[in-house]
């Protein structure tokens, strides 16, 4: 039987070992001006050496005004290039390839004292209201997103990806709930996509013709007035003509009150949560999808790519607990990653920095 999740995979001119890619995950471990020590520096070594075929960074805030939590690793200035350069260099030393993702927190940047948002909104799921952006700071942050990109090609990454997904920036612009401007930048899709567009142009100018470019999509809000996945897989249809190699289907707006990955999933039937968004987005396109949600079996990610549904296998809690899982999987040791699916992954203070923190830890 052919091993798809084994086999070698192209994302662009990035060829890579096999099909598991570990999903960004906030890291909660960088200074104040967000550079990674060098605790943060060895997580991404330990993931290059257990196996995974690419690595996605956590979330890196383009500009100071997106900054969505604390300790969160920066990309908004060429003096934190260095720092970056770190992480890129271990995993390649160690075998890996990673691509580090670039995102503005939006009306969910709760480090900064002046959120903003596509419009004023004041969500029941928010810490607190945010303001409306003016046509100069919805400018100034496509600049942000590009010159991220450029200090990301910088530091030796081997793509980027544009986070589009789980209610931060680029999705509230997609999203018809928190979208509600008057200008050309809100109503229709496209004039909701027109944020989306911008970010996609100027990445692309910066980082040139053959460097990987990525988004994470969110296809649907999965909130009354929000994006349907109707409207996502338009969106999706326009990607490949906007520049972007690769798509990773995700969903929810995954604001401080609503998470958008699901806790407890104990068998298959309960895997690959986001795959009926991806049979929706496998006809419009012929990018890449790379798709996250809740897979633990090596048998259902097996049948997820032989299927044709997805071409790459996201995770990332699995990879929080067991960094050399895809190794483990690949020489038969293990069929299924011990992942309670519990969400106990997340620091609940500063100082704690991402990891296993299950009060109990399966056999």
């Amino acid at each position: 039987m052919t091993d798809y999740l084994f086999s070698p995979g192209k994302i662009g001119s990035m060829t890579l070992a096999n099909r598991l890619v570990r999903s960004a995950t906030a890291e909660r471990m960088a200074d104040d001006q967000g550079k990674p020590p060098a605790r943060q520096v060895a997580l991404y070594r330990e993931l290059a050496l257990g196996g995974v075929g690419l690595i996605i960074t956590g979330h890196m805030f383009v500009h100071p005004s997106g900054k969505a939590h604390d300790e969160m690793t920066g990309v908004y200035s060429d003096d934190l290039i260095p720092g970056l350069a770190e992480i890129a260099g271990v995993v390649h030393g160690a075998g890996g390839k990673v691509v580090a993702q670039i995102n503005h927190g939006g009306m969910q940047a709760s480090a900064v004292p002046d959120p903003m948002a596509p419009s004023a909104v004041a969500l029941p799921t928010l810490t607190r209201p945010a303001r409306a952006m003016s046509q100069a700071e919805i400018e100034m942050v496509i600049q942000a997103f590009g010159e991220a990109a450029r200090r990301v090609k910088a530091a030796g990454f081997d793509g980027v990806q544009i986070h589009g997904a789980h209610g931060y920036l680029v999705n509230q612009f997609l999203s018809p709930l928190v979208n509600q401007r008057d200008d050309g930048w809100g109503g229709s899709l496209e004039g909701r996509m027109l944020f989306l567009r911008g970010v996609c142009r100027v990445v692309r100018q910066q980082v040139g013709a053959d460097f990987p470019v990525l988004i994470k999509l969110g296809m649907q809000d999965h909130m009354d007035g929000g994006l349907p996945a109707s409207e996502g897989v338009q969106v999706v249809a326009e990607l490949e003509a906007m520049g972007v190699d690769a798509v990773e289907i995700s969903g929810g707006i995954g604001t401080p009150r609503v998470s958008n990955s699901r806790k407890g999933i104990r068998d298959e039937a309960q895997e690959g949560y986001f795959l009926p968004l991806a049979r929706l987005a496998r006809p419009v396109t012929r990018l890449p999808l790379l798709v996250v949600g809740g897979f633990r079996s090596h048998r259902f990610m097996e049948q997820a790519l032989s299927s044709g549904d997805a071409d790459f296998i996201s995770l990332c809690r699995p990879l929080i607990m067991e960094p050399d899982l895809p190794k483990r999987m690949q020489l038969g040791l293990q069929e299924r990653s011990r992942c309670l699916s519990a969400n106990n992954c997340w620091p609940k203070g500063i100082g704690e920095g991402v990891g296993c923190k299950c009060p109990e830890k399966p056999e």
